[in-house]
C-alpha cells in the first residue's frame, strides 16, 4: 500500500481544508494518508513515505506562511529521490502576480530535493469552498496516486 504525508499550513482554516479534501482523495484511492500542521512536521517524514504533499497559503506580495519558513529551509537538507510530490494551496487573487507564490516556491524546493513532481500545483483562491475547487484537489491526488502507480 502507497503511504503519503500531507502537511498543511493555515491561519484561516482553507488550507487545512485544503488537506483535508486532498487527503480524503488519496484514501478513496487506497493510500495510507497522514496529515499534520507544518510547524509540527519535519521534512525528513518525508522520507518515509511515497507521497509528499505540502498545502502552504500564500499572503501578502508572495510571503511565505511564517510557521512554515523553517520546514521550507529545512526541505534543503532532505533527499527525496524517488518520492512523488505535489503542492496545493491557497492564496487571494487579489494580489495578481503574487497569488499563490508560495505553491511555486515550495515546489521548486521539492523538486530541488530529488522528488519527482506528480501533479500540477492547484491554487485556490481563499477557501475551497466550490465544487470546482473540489474537484480540482480530487483530481489533483488522483495524479498523485497515477504518477506513484507508472514510477
Amino acid at each position: 500500500m502507497a503511504t503519503a504525508k500531507v502537511v498543511f499550513a493555515t491561519i484561516t482554516g482553507n488550507n487545512e481544508d485544503v488537506a483535508d479534501i486532498v487527503a480524503q482523495e488519496l484514501e478513496k484511492k487506497g493510500v495510507e494518508v497522514s496529515v499534520e500542521e507544518i510547524s509540527q512536521a519535519d521534512p525528513e517524514d518525508f522520507a518515509d513515505v511515497d507521497i509528499c504533499v505540502i498545502c502552504p497559503y500564500t499572503y501578502d506580495e508572495g510571503a511565505l506562511p511564517d510557521e512554515g519558513l523553517d520546514f521550507y529551509d529545512d526541505l534543503e537538507d532532505v533527499d527525496l529521490t524517488g518520492k512523488i510530490y505535489g503542492v496545493a494551496g491557497s492564496g487571494d487573487t487579489f494580489y495578481g502576480e503574487y497569488f499563490g507564490l508560495a505553491i511555486d516556491e515550495f515546489g521548486k524546493k521539492l523538486a530541488a530535493s530529488g522528488a519527482v513532481k506528480g501533479a500540477e500545483n492547484v491554487k485556490i483562491n481563499l477557501a475551497p469552498d466550490s465544487e470546482e475547487d473540489i474537484q480540482k484537489l480530487d483530481a489533483f491526488a488522483d495524479a498523485l496516486v497515477e504518477a506513484y502507480n507508472n514510477k
